[in-house]
This record gives C-alpha cells, sequence and structure tokens, in this order.
C-alpha cells in the first residue's frame, strides 16, 4: 500500500538522503520498517558489493531498510469561489527519519487551458520531523482577469540533503537550483509531478454523443434507484454488462482490519480487528459487485520483517482459509465475487504487486527450521522469476501505487518490461484513496495520483488497464470513496473468478472516480482494451453516461507507442479524432473529467497500423526432447497457413529460448537441470501475432552430480573454485574476515541463479554477491541472516563470474552455509 502522508506514519526508518533525490509524489509505504530489520534482497545491481560500507557508516545497526521514501501532496479543490474563482491549494511535504534541516522543495504551477502558465509558487522548507503543510492563497480571476474553463495544477516536488548551501536567492532561483542539479545527473533520486483539473467559473460542458448505457452488475449499489435509472435508459450495443470493484485491500492476515475510531494507519502484523470473513460481506454492503482482499505476502508469518519462531505451515493454512472464505462467500452471494490475493513484495528498492488468481501463497522467508512461509519460493525483488512463475500457472497482477523510479527492477532497468511481465500484469493503478482512511461516508480526501508512471509503463510496452482502488487498511472496504475500477464482462455470463479473469486478460476496463459512470472508448468498432491491426482510418470515439446528470468538462485522447520509452502525448481534447497513425505500433487511451471533478480513465486501445491483418487461424504445434543426462535436445515441429514466425520453448515454466528457423530445435546442457522430472513446451507464433502452444512433454534429468564441496584457500578470485557441473556445494565462513570465491563460467545470455542457506544463529548474517573477475559487483543478495538468494543475467558475450560469500556479522566453524546453483 501507499498513500499520501496526511498522518504522522510509524515503521519506517530512513538509512541514508541521497545529495538530491526527488521520489514519487503522494506516496508513503506499508509492509516492513524497523521492526525486524526486513533488508532488500536478490537485486541485481551493476555497482561493486563493497558499495554497501557508506550505508553502514550512516547507520552500521539499519542495514538497507525496508522504506526510504519523500513524500509530497498537493489539494486542489475543483471549485472556487463563485464570482472570483478564488480558493486555497495545500502543500504537504514529508520525509519520516530524515535528518532535520533537510531541504525539502516544491513548485506548484497553474495553467490556463491553453497550457500558459497563470501562477506559479517555488519555496523550500527545511525538515524538523514532521509533516510540512503550506498554504496557497490563490486570487482567481483576480490575478489576471482569466476565462472561464479548465485548468490544471501541477506539483513538482524534490530534496536535498540536510547541509546543502544554495547559491541561488529567492525560492524560485532556489528551486530552480535543486531541480537543475537533479536533471543533470547529480542526484540518485527523481522528478515525479502530479497535476489536478480544477475549474475556473463555469467550463463549457462537452457534447459526448449518445452512449447507451450498459448492464449492471447484480449487487451494486444500495441505491437502486441510481440502477433503476439506468435501467430505464435500456441497455447498450455493447455487449457487456460492468461490474464494479475495489482490487486492494487488507485484513487482520497482514497489517488491515483496523477497527474504524482507532485506526489511522497500518496495524502490527495480524493484529487488527477484523479479517477477510468480515470484509467481504462489508464490501459487499457497500456496493460493491468484486471485492478482492490482497494481503500483504510477507505477513503470513505473523511479522512485517521475518519470525524465526513462526510456523510455516500455519502461515499456509492461514492464506488457504483466506482462498475457501472467498469461496464461500461467493457461493453464498450470486451476483458478488469475493478474490482472495496476495500483494506480493516491498516498497523499497522492490515495488508491490498484487496477484489476483495463485491458490499458493509465494514467500521468500524461512522460519528456523528452514521451512519456508508459503508454498512456493520467489526471491524478494526478483520480478523476472515472479512473472515468469506467474505466467506459467496462468495468474493475473495489478502494479500498485507504482513508482515512476527505483520499483519492478529486472537488470538494473526501472519497470523493465518483460514478455511474461507483459503477459500476467493486466493493470496498474492510477488514482487511490489513502490507505489508512477511516471515513465510511466516501467523502475522504486524502488521494494519490500515479497516471504518470502508468504512462510509462504503457511506453515501456506493457499492456496494462488502469485501476483505482481504496487499498484498506482500516474496516471500511469500498466505503471511504466513490472511486471503482470498472470490468466489462460479456452480458450473460455469469460474474465468476473464470469470467473475471478473462475480462481482465482481455484489458476490458476503466477507472473511475464516480461509482456511477461509465465510460467507453473504442476505434473503428473495437473497444478499449483490444490489440489489431488497422491499414487507413483510425476512428477514435470517447463515450460517457451517468444516470445523475452529471457532464463532462473535459474531454482527452491520449497517444504512445509501446516499447518506445518515450512520452505519451495528448491527440485531442474532444470526444471524437478521426486520423492515420504512421506505421508501426501505437496505443490510445481517453481521459473524462466531470463537472464536479470526478475523473475516468479508459483502457487503452492498441493499434498496429499498417499491418497486413485478415489472419485468424493460429498455427500448429508440437515438441519433443531427445535425452536425459549430457546434451538434451528439445525440438518443436509447427506448421501454419500463412507462415511460422518463432517458435519459443519453454521450460518448467519459464522462457528458455526462441528459434525463429525451422527446423525448430535447440539443445540444452542437462547437469544445468536438477535431477528429476521437467517439463518442457513449445509456443509457435504467427505474423499476425496468432499463438498456439503444444501439449506439454514430460521428461527426467539423471546426471552423477561431483560430491566435492569448498577447497581452501579460496578467499581471491584467483583462487576460486570452480563449480563447474556441481549445483549444491556446501563452505564455511571461518572468521569475520573470510571470504570464499566459486568460478562459473557462463555462456552468451545464460542466466545464473544462486541460493544460499546458512547457520541460523542471530548473531551470524552472511552475504551473497556474482561479482566480476575484476571484482566489479553483478548481482548481491543481503538480506537479514544468511538465507539469500541473486539472479544475473549474462551478457551478449561468454564470460567467467566469481559467486562470493561472506560474513556482514559473525561466523562459523561448524555451521555450513549451503550454496544450490541453476542456471534457470
Amino acid at each position: 500500500m501507499r498513500v499520501r502522508t496526511l498522518i504522522a506514519l510509524s515503521g519506517r526508518a530512513v538509512l541514508r538522503v541521497t545529495t538530491l533525490s526527488a521520489m514519487a509524489v503522494v506516496l508513503t509505504a506499508c509492509g516492513g520498517g524497523l521492526n525486524g530489520g526486513d533488508k532488500s534482497s536478490a537485486q541485481p545491481q551493476a555497482a561493486a558489493p563493497d558499495d554497501r560500507a557508506t550505508a553502514q557508516v550512516a547507520d552500521p545497526a539499519a542495514k538497507y531498510p525496508d522504506h526510504h521514501e519523500f513524500d509530497a501532496a498537493l489539494d486542489v479543490p475543483f471549485t472556487g469561489a463563485e464570482t472570483t474563482g478564488a480558493r486555497e491549494f495545500k502543500v504537504h511535504l514529508d520525509y519520516v527519519g530524515a535528518p532535520a534541516g533537510t531541504l525539502l522543495a516544491y513548485r506548484v504551477e497553474l495553467r490556463a487551458p491553453s497550457g500558459a502558465v497563470v501562477k506559479r509558487w517555488s519555496g523550500i522548507e527545511s525538515y524538523a520531523g514532521d509533516v510540512r503543510t503550506v498554504t496557497l492563497n490563490w486570487a482567481g480571476r483576480g490575478d489576471a482577469g482569466l476565462a472561464d474553463g479548465v485548468y490544471t495544477a501541477t506539483l513538482t516536488a524534490l530534496s536535498a540533503k540536510a547541509g546543502t548551501v544554495l547559491k541561488a536567492s529567492g525560492a524560485d532561483a532556489q528551486f530552480a537550483e535543486i531541480l537543475a542539479a537533479q536533471q543533470s545527473g547529480d542526484s540518485h533520486g527523481h522528478a515525479v509531478e502530479q497535476s489536478w483539473n480544477f475549474a475556473v467559473g463555469k467550463p463549457a460542458k462537452i457534447a459526448m454523443g449518445t452512449l447507451r448505457p450498459l448492464a449492471m452488475g447484480a449487487t451494486g449499489e444500495a441505491d437502486q434507484r441510481v440502477r433503476a435509472q439506468s435501467a430505464a435508459v435500456g441497455a447498450g450495443s455493447w455487449p457487456y454488462t460492468i461490474y464494479y470493484g475495489s482490487f486492494h485491500g487488507q485484513t487482520n492476515d497482514s497489517d488491515g482490519g483496523g477497527a474504524i475510531g482507532s485506526c489511522n494507519s497500518s496495524q502490527p502484523a495480524q493484529s487488527g480487528a477484523y479479517g477477510p470473513d468480515v470484509a467481504f460481506p462489508y464490501a459487499k454492503e457497500a456496493g460493491l459487485d468484486i471485492f478482492a482482499n490482497t494481503d500483504h505476502n510477507h505477513y503470513y508469518d505473523g511479522s512485517s520483517s521475518t519470525n524465526t519462531g513462526g510456523s510455516a505451515t500455519a502461515a499456509k493454512a492461514r492464506y488457504q482459509r483466506g482462498l475457501q472464505i472467498a469461496a464461500d462467500v461467493t457461493a453464498a452471494n450470486p451476483g458478488f465475487l469475493a478474490m482472495y490475493g496476495m500483494e506480493w513484495g516491498v516498497i523499497s528498492n522492490g515495488g508491490h504487486l498484487n496477484i489476483f488468481n495463485s491458490n499458493e501463497l509465494f514467500s521468500w522467508e524461512y522460519n528456523a527450521q528452514n521451512e519456508l512461509f508459503g508454498d512456493r519460493y520467489i526471491a524478494k525483488n526478483d520480478y523476472a522469476a515472479l512473472y515468469s512463475v506467474m505466467r506459467a500457472q496462468g495468474l493475473v497482477g495489478q502494479f500498485n501505487h507504482p513508482d515512476s523510479s527505483g520499483q519492478f527492477i529486472i537488470n538494473g532497468t526501472d519497470m523493465a518490461y518483460s514478455a511474461d511481465g507483459d503477459e500476467v500484469m493486466v493493470m496498474a493503478e492510477v488514482m487511490n484513496t489513502s490507505a489508512f482512511s477511516s471515513n465510511t461516508t466516501e467523502s475522504e480526501t486524502s488521494r494519490s495520483s500515479y497516471e504518470g508512471s502508468w504512462k510509462k509503463l504503457l511506453e515501456r510496452g506493457f499492456h496494462v488497464a488502469p485501476a483505482t482502488n481504496q487499498d484498506n487498511h482500516c474496516a471500511n472496504w469500498g466505503k471511504s470513496y466513490t472511486n471503482r475500477t470498472a470490468v466489462l464482462i460479456p452480458t450473460g455470463t455469469a460474474l465468476s473468478k473464470a469470467a473475471l479473469v478473462d475480462a481482465l486478460k482481455a484489458r476490458r476496463v476503466f477507472a473511475t472516480m464516480d461509482k456511477h459512470s461509465q465510460l467507453i472508448f473504442s476505434a473503428n468498432g473495437k473497444i478499449m482494451g483490444e490489440r489489431f491491426d488497422n491499414a487507413g482510418a483510425l476512428a477514435l470515439n470517447v463515450g460517457f453516461y451517468n444516470p445523475n446528470g452529471r457532464t463532462v468538462v473535459s474531454t482527452e485522447i491520449w497517444e504512445g507507442v509501446p516499447g518506445r520509452n518515450g512520452t505519451v502525448t495528448l491527440l485531442s481534447s474532444n470526444p471524437t479524432a478521426t486520423i492515420t497513425p504512421a506505421n508501426g505500433k501505437h496505443f490510445y487511451y481517453a481521459k473524462v473529467t466531470q463537472d464536479d471533478g470526478k475523473v475516468l480513465w479508459s483502457a487503452p486501445i492498441w493499434v498496429n497500423q499498417g499491418a497486413s491483418g485478415g489472419d485468424t487461424t493460429p498455427p500448429a504445434v508440437t515438441a519433443a526432447v531427445n535425452g536425459t543426462t549430457g546434451t538434451i535436445t528439445f525440438t518443436a515441429t509447427a506448421s501454419d497457413n500463412v507462415g511460422v514466425t518463432q517458435v519459443e520453448f519453454w521450460l518448467d515454466g519459464a522462457l528458455r529460448e526462441i528459434d525463429a528457423t525451422a527446423p525448430y530445435a535447440i539443445t540444452v546442457n542437462s547437469t544445468q537441470l536438477t535431477n528429476g522430472t521437467h517439463s518442457l513446451v513449445a509456443k509457435a507464433y504467427d505474423a499476425a501475432g496468432n499463438t498456439t502452444t503444444s501439449a506439454p512433454v514430460s521428461f527426467s534429468v539423471n546426471n552423477v552430480i561431483d560430491a566435492a564441496d569448498e577447497v581452501e584457500p579460496n578467499n581471491t578470485i584467483s583462487a576460486a573454485n570452480a563449480v563447474g557441473s556441481r549445483n549444491q556445494l556446501t563452505g564455511f565462513i571461518g572468521s569475520a574476515s573470510d571470504v570464499d570465491f566459486f568460478k562459473v563460467t557462463l555462456a552468451a545470455n545464460q542466466r545464473l541463479r544462486v541460493d544460499m542457506t546458512g547457520p541460523t544463529s542471530s548473531s551470524i548474517d552472511y552475504d551473497l554477491y556474482v561479482v566480476k573477475s575484476t571484482g566489479t559487483g553483478l548481482a548481491r543478495s543481503e538480506a537479514v541472516g544468511s538465507t539469500e538468494s541473486l539472479t544475473y543475467q549474462n551478457g551478449t558475450s561468454a564470460q567467467t563470474v566469481y559467486i562470493k560469500v561472506m560474513s556482514y556479522a559473525g561466523s562459523s566453524t561448524t555451521s555450513p552455509y549451503k550454496l544450490t546453483i541453476s542456471y534457470p
């Protein structure tokens, strides 16, 4: 979860303040903190492992704490004084745990519909341990005789370390100095803008054309009069029923379920008053058609960090109990869907995402008996591995309160695109209400915007629809505000988990701050969420409906290019637009602002302009395996009415290699696989994007494993032990200064994974690295204790790398560490 910092928060620690850091606007974090000293692990970085020394000097007791965030928020009243438009804007700045004197810089710009700046404020606040609130009074028309219309307020916020001496004088110049330093690369942070529309006078209403309202879910709002109004107009021509839900909330299975009246923050692990057995009926009563309970995956041991004395059996049973509660509530309440999943990951150097339909609890934590607090191990912050598992299991997920930098990292790239991730991540939050709200009248004023991060994900190449949720940690599931995530399911199809997942995979979604409104975005008769080939003109259309008389004062159609990693731009301010796009791939989405300031966002439409199209026949494909030891050959036989473009070979649910030329075959060194049973599938593509996956082929590997272990001395790179064909080995860290090196030769583009277990004593903490022959770091895992895991993806040239094990604290000559080496 993440929210605007308008209340005092606990459970966060700051290790060090970067020289100039600009972090995500309106964000705070939950899930970790000082309690237990939870550390970031398994995060590949292109930096030397021993760079941690700087952090240790700053605070030897806190090694890479779970949270380190600068927070800012902008309150923007949509309407002002009736005659002048005057109003009061507020900026909230916070940096919990930062040293006193840390500089908090802000700039607020008000822009006219033309884009011209009509007012600007800048300021520098000195942090003193609490939220700094700045009130900005605006005279409205009195400033410049402004015309009626929809204006935009934009906040940009940054921080600079305590003691920074600014050369400039005056707030505008000082802010510009900090911003220039950040833009020149002197900062490890990033500038994030938050923008909100507001009205001056009475903006002109926009004629939206006619949208016959779609059918709505059976449960829906308690106000049946609204639904009756909608039904009286007649069902729309689009053959879908809209179901309104919230896809992000917690209970006492992690840090939620706080009782109204006493709840104003996250709850200590599993201490909240209420669980999913209360949350689901409450959400139904609040008028939701769908509620997804998504508790933090690393709280099921009863701790925000790692409870080494906890029961792994109890943790897994608690997750299964949540699944059963959801199934029982759904069965007893036709028309209402209770979903139980997990919020996976941590905020700092990680990123939260929801997984909606997993029957397994994913975990990276073990107890003292080396039992996993979950059904499946996935290393902390290993998003590539997570996406791969999700894809293999048919799971879908949502990026939660995404930050535009420092999250969802793969091989050092923020928000890194991957084919697996694109397949499984179906939504990204664009707006949330405060996670710590205890409001039960749908009037919460604390709201956060992540639209900029959503745009970045789209430009990365992700096919994600927008979502707006409440991230409830107090017992007000669905009642803090009127925002909903709306999903379109074919009319006549009963609301079920399977139907929902199918709709999410199709990205038939819009996000709305008004629970009664409907938004349909289409192009050449294709509805939002679709991907299609196009030649010639593209007719874009925005349809809007509200049964309570709300009108539209702003319509925007935005355009971008998937995979470009560029900037999404405004294409049109009209509800319709006909264009002929340049050849290539594009995406378009609609954004609508109502006359009360509430906003709706459509899922994008993805268009491949200039493609020939027309082919809807998928290829045929079968797979085969030859061998059980030594070199194993994978083959595929694929055919298509037009032509096969490539075949993917998937081994144990992970993409192994792609072959674009017949005969389709790859070879694998079986010593890189564990002994036992494995599964292969082949996936064939044609030029139109049609695809077929073969039936799985099961095969066994049976290699003789060398019994040799660590041989001392191996405390230098030049003396490193060769791993050879071994996939497991043991060693000892005999003293706090002891270091062990193991040599591995990787082929071009080969992936290396190393998992380590070690002494369970609380006084011993070993760390794990992969380094070059020069000692330069390639990947690191520095969790608390000696359970570590990392993955390194080699580049386009073969090279020898070195696994490095060293002590952060303590040592043992009697308790070994164990390395498990694989090449996924």
